[in-house]
């Protein structure tokens, strides 16, 4: 599968789970019980799957829907995100230590 169809499909799968999203966000406040459950627990581990898929690949995809699992199911929904925020920095933290290990290293004449 060429990388152009991997961004299609995922980008197709991203598009419609943020469908549920935006019903629980409109939705009348009485209603909200109803739409939580799916919302937090199955369109959002799957828009962050295909979102990070798409922007950092699989293994962050991974990290971030099962961080995203338990920080929910542990501790809340602030704290989820909260923990999603602290990913995206721990993560340019990461490639930022390997940029300049990198940029160190000078080829052996």
């Amino acid at each position: 599968m060429s990388n152009a169809t991997k961004r299609a499909i995922l980008r197709w799968i991203h598009l419609i789970f943020a469908i549920p999203i935006i019903g629980y966000v409109y939705s009348p406040f009485a209603e909200l019980p109803n739409y939580a459950p799916i919302a937090r627990f199955v369109s959002m581990p799957v828009l962050i799957l295909s979102g990070f898929w798409m922007y950092a690949g699989v293994i962050f995809a991974l990290i971030g829907v099962a961080l995203w699992i338990g920080a929910c199911q542990l501790f809340g929904f602030g704290t989820a995100i909260l923990s999603e925020v602290a990913l995206f920095i721990a993560r340019k933290i990461w490639l930022m230590i390997r940029a300049r290990q990198t940029k160190s290293k000078t080829p052996l004449e």
